[in-house]
């Protein structure tokens, strides 16, 4: 009786679980309202440069991830005018826990339940309740010129970006922010992991341009712009990318 029990009730919470994933997925890409989404900046290292960045930071220094949606759902005749809301919340005083590259799965679960729990510790603040949480951890530029990867977790719709923290690359840590964005509502990456070039054609943003290369735009999942069949390019900013066919499928914006 008591191990049936047990099995009826762990049975219960993964229905909950399961719809409640589906429940979310389905509010997130339906389109019908705009997509509220939090950015919270985050000092990743002791730096007083990464501080005064932080402290300066305004709303306006995301305005353009907020254009850059509405301009592609305009592409896609989207209905809804603002696809995306963007709020800029309170300095978060902790770093999230590092993930497990390279880890097990098991240890990749693990970290998956931590940074739930720490966003849900720490991604709160007076404005809108947020569907989506950024958390942009900002680095000194002087003091390293490699980031670790950048996250966006579909379940629990919570993004972890690493970015420099200098006005000069505001515009490519936007392109950052909006990619992993695009994950959080199930889009995928496309490019080949082992190279990191653009995958033809999902990868392209405009695959059937002639020539094929060089690209003129970056497709946002992709990240890169390709100009031959073995270099690309890190676009300068939202005006140089595009979303693709393939990403607007799978973020419910084209059938």
């Amino acid at each position: 009786m008591f191990r049936t029990l047990r099995v009826l009730i762990l049975l219960t919470i993964l229905v909950i679980v399961g719809g409640g994933t589906w429940l979310t997925k389905l509010r997130t890409t339906s389109w019908e309202r705009p997509l509220r989404v939090a950015i919270f900046p985050v000092v990743a290292d002791g730096s007083e440069v990464t501080q005064r960045y932080v402290r300066a930071l305004s709303p306006q220094t995301f305005h353009a991830i907020a254009d850059f949606m509405q301009q592609e759902g305009a592409r896609y005749r989207l209905p809804l005018n603002a696809p995306i809301e963007i709020f800029l919340a309170p300095e978060v005083k902790q770093v999230p826990p590092p993930p497990p590259f390279g880890g097990s799965a098991l240890q990749v679960g693990l970290w998956s339940l931590q940074i739930r729990y720490w966003a849900w510790i720490h991604g709160t603040f007076d404005g809108p309740k947020p569907h989506v949480r950024m958390f942009v951890l900002y680095h000194d530029p002087a003091l390293g010129t490699r980031l670790n990867h950048s996250l966006g977790l579909q379940k629990g719709l919570i993004g972890v970006v690493n970015a420099f923290a200098s006005r000069d690359q505001t515009a490519e840590n936007n392109v950052i922010i909006a990619h992993e964005l695009l994950h959080t509502v199930g889009a995928t990456d496309k490019y080949d992991p082992r190279t990191n070039q653009p995958a033809y054609p999902d990868g392209y943003a405009e695959p059937g341009r002639q020539p094929r290369l060089p690209q003129e735009y970056a497709e946002i999942m992709a990240g890169r712009m390709p100009v031959s069949e073995s270099e690309a390019e890190m676009p300068r900013g939202l005006e140089n990318v595009l979303i693709g066919a393939k990403t607007a499928q799978e973020i419910n914006w084209l059938k």
